[in-house]
């Protein structure tokens, strides 16, 4: 990973790296299409439709009914003891059950065909532009994905600004992707924060529709992944395999109990981040020198690549405290200087 300050000071952020670690960069079409047919191996009926609407149950242990149709014309429907909504930041199954709504974020991105030469540069790298001009609030990145390079940004606070703001990621990078072929143009929202409400009933919310993308580095796949993952394990054993009907304690218990317990204050440590550094270029500068202190580096890397908070040592947390402090304020007085002679 490289990181590059409003400034255009460069950092390489991952130095403190193990053999066997990497940042896993992929194409959401090859991973959701391998995702369904494991789950068709498995034993899943897969119904490849578009859910219309839910309809809730008038007791405790009758079905809900899921309508959906079939290529747009044929309607359906399906009863069903549980519901897992996993489907993305405009939940219909969320606004079935009143979940309430979150702040949304929106990331942008092109995906840009780069020639060989220029690809081969991206192979192993992948970039993090911080500064006014590719995002207020975010950051504006280069990711490779494959045979291809993803470059984007997001913002929350001027979502209306956003072609703006990618045209600031591509000014950035204008001399890395010159000669590329433009072949797919994205744009996705971007949960701020976690619904109000996550379990109601027999019906659960996982990844995006429940608003599990934390702040700081947006990451929202191993956290779909894993919710889905441990809101299943929950219906399994409190259903004790499918042979006893569960309600919204079970859920409760077993599910958002779990998660919360094992992530709340990742989530909570992140948002905190990002409103320390991502809310002034002048701290934008600050956090790209502290990436270059190696133990920035691995307390970071290994926070991120495991989920957990790392724990560190006594004396080494003290001292990045201390030059956290000093960064921000060295920096923020640099920052005054220079809008100051700009002004």
């Amino acid at each position: 990973m490289r990181i590059f300050s409003p400034s255009n000071i460069a950092v390489d952020f991952g130095k403190t790296l193990k053999s066997n670690e990497f940042i896993a960069m992929l194409r959401r079409e090859v991973l959701d299409s391998f995702l369904r047919s494991r789950a068709a191996s498995a034993g899943a009926t897969v119904i490849p439709a578009l859910v219309t609407a839910i309809d809730l149950p008038p007791s405790p242990t009758a079905p809900y009914t899921i309508h959906y149709t079939l290529q747009n014309t044929y309607r359906r429907s399906l009863a069903v003891d549980v519901v897992i909504g996993a489907d993305g930041a405009n939940s219909r199954v969320a606004k079935s059950i009143g979940a309430g709504d979150y702040t949304c974020a929106i990331a942008f991105q092109e995906r840009i065909k780069l020639p060989d030469e220029k690809m081969a540069y991206y192979e192993n790298l992948a970039e993090m532009y911080v500064g006014n001009d590719v995002s207020p609030d975010f950051y504006g990145w280069v990711f490779p994905k494959c045979d291809h390079v993803a470059v984007g940004t997001g913002t929350v606070r001027s979502k209306q600004d956003i072609k703006l703001y990618q045209k600031g990621i591509r000014d950035r990078v204008h001399h890395k992707i010159k000669g590329g072929k433009l072949i797919k143009v994205e744009a996705h929202p971007i949960p701020e924060h976690p619904r109000p409400l996550r379990v109601r009933g027999r019906v659960a919310l996982v990844g995006d529709a429940a608003g599990y993308v934390t702040k700081c580095s947006g990451e929202g796949i191993y956290f779909a992944a894993k919710s889905g993952r441990v809101c299943g394990n929950a219906v399994v054993k409190a259903s004790e395999g499918g042979y006893k009907m569960i309600d919204e304690c079970d859920l409760r218990r077993e599910y958002l109990k779990i998660w919360d317990k094992e992530y709340v204050n990742t989530f909570r440590f992140l948002d905190l981040l990002q409103r320390v550094f991502y809310g002034s270029n002048a701290a934008r500068e600050a956090l790209v020198e502290l990436c270059g202190d190696e133990y920035v580096q691995r307390m970071t890397f290994e926070s991120y690549l495991y989920k957990k908070l790392a724990k560190g040592r006594v004396f080494d947390d003290a001292k990045m405290v201390m030059n956290t402090i000093g960064s921000l304020v060295k920096c923020n007085i640099l920052g005054r200087k220079m809008e100051g002679l700009i002004l």
